[in-house]
């Protein structure tokens, strides 16, 4: 796989240490479980894999590739590049403008641009509208195109299904801008329609078997399907995909009941005419990050810290596995751990975030789970590192802890 040229302070020296000790020990990925760095009082359990993707890193160097190409231009972002607040805020210090919020509202008018401005196109992709947009101002949006591969191989097999007259579901939050664009793309060559989960699945299965009226299925999935979506029709032949930041799990639980609810409508023998096989589509980042994350869940530990942005959604579906076994702390940066007795971080379930005590065990040694998001910069991980550490007196030298795990793996 190619590397990337990013900025060297997203770059963590120790980091960057562990994560080539184990490639190069497992580089076929069959050792999923994770790395002890025993400091002495504390200990960190980290995760096989975790920090920016080939999709994030693409990203960020396309994106820097346009600032220093281009230094008597406007440059500007459809939306945020990444969902990283480090990242985003160290472009838009460099001169970068937004010309949308993550939620698609417009911060700055189409009217507001002519074709000499450059436009960076961020990893979730755009939609087909926006592209016509840009197109119709006269910029070129295939420069500073910086869409994800593996966001795009979901919207050709979107492309490919359509046109054998499949129905496209695609797994994902409707608001998100990669579930946005993938929905713009897939609806321009099939009927799509979104889902959340594997409840509003079941309810999709009601309409499949025909057990609810078309009101309720217009009320419960408004404005997540595409315009004419027919129900007699267009649940006749369906396929899944997903944004592709989504629990791969759930992704396959939800592929799984809609293929059994078409083999009760229509067959075993007639399943392959009913019901595509996507499992291809699913991004091996999150998969093999999601796979890391259990790894590390059957290691004792006495808590969790998860570093990424507060909207990443890969983000957040690792800290629903972490919390499921053991006290989590969502953080976005070492600024939030305000001591060794308090720690500021985001709670998923009210989208706040908010300060906690006494959150670091005071047995000793104490072992913390400590992983990061995709999109989260390996620099900011060691730098939370770091800020645990300067809690704790009788450390071991980073030289010493990188030492025993080349002799431990």
């Amino acid at each position: 796989m190619r590397e990337f040229e990013i900025p060297i302070f997203y770059i963590s020296p120790l980091i960057s240490k562990i994560k080539k000790i184990r490639q190069d020990k497992d580089p076929r990925k069959r050792d999923y479980s994770p790395t002890l760095l025993d400091f002495g009082p504390v200990r960190f359990l980290i995760a096989r894999h975790f920090g920016f993707c080939y999709g994030v890193e693409n990203a960020i160097e396309i994106s820097y590739k346009a600032l220093e190409e281009n230094p008597d231009r406007r440059i500007f972002l459809l939306s945020e590049m990444i969902h990283n607040p480090e990242v985003n805020n160290d472009l838009k210090g460099r001169g970068v403008k937004f010309i949308m919020d993550t939620s698609g509202n417009q911060l700055i008018n189409w009217d507001d641009l002519n074709n000499e401005d450059v436009v960076i196109i961020p990893a979730f992709g755009t939609t087909i509208e926006i592209q016509k947009k840009l197109l119709e101002i006269g910029l070129n949006t295939l420069e500073y195109d910086t869409t994800c591969p593996f966001v795009e191989k979901v919207w050709n097999r979107a492309s490919m299904l359509g046109e054998s007259d499949f129905t496209i579901i695609v797994h994902g939050k409707h608001k998100h801008e990669e579930t946005r664009a993938t929905f713009s793309h897939s609806k321009e060559n099939a009927p799509t329609i979104i889902v959340r989960d594997i409840e509003e699945t079941r309810i999709l299965g009601k309409a499949i078997k025909n057990e609810i009226s078309k009101e309720e299925f217009n009320s419960l999935f408004n404005d997540k399907f595409s315009e004419g979506f027919d129900l007699e029709k267009d649940l006749l032949k369906i396929g899944v995909v997903n944004q592709t930041t989504m629990l791969a799990t759930e992704t396959e639980a939800i592929a799984e009941y809609l293929k059994n609810i078409m083999v009760e409508k229509f067959g075993i023998d007639n399943i392959r005419e009913h019901f595509a096989d996507t499992r291809d589509t699913l991004c091996y980042a999150t998969h093999d990050n999601q796979r890391a994350t259990l790894s590390l869940l059957e290691e004792k530990a006495d808590l969790a810290i998860v570093v990424g942005g507060y909207n990443s959604s890969n983000t957040s579906h690792i800290v629903e596995l972490c919390r499921e076994k053991l006290p989590t702390y969502f953080v976005s940066s070492a600024k939030k751990i305000i001591s060794k007795d308090k720690i500021s971080h985001f709670n998923l379930q009210n989208k706040l975030e908010i300060t906690s005590e006494n959150y670091l065990d005071y047995k000793n040694p104490v072992t913390i789970i400590l992983t990061s998001g995709a999109s989260c910069p390996d620099s900011i991980v060691e730098e939370v590192m770091n800020k645990l550490l300067s809690f704790f007196e009788n450390v071991k030298s980073t030289d010493e802890v990188i030492s025993e795990v080349v002799g431990n793996v």
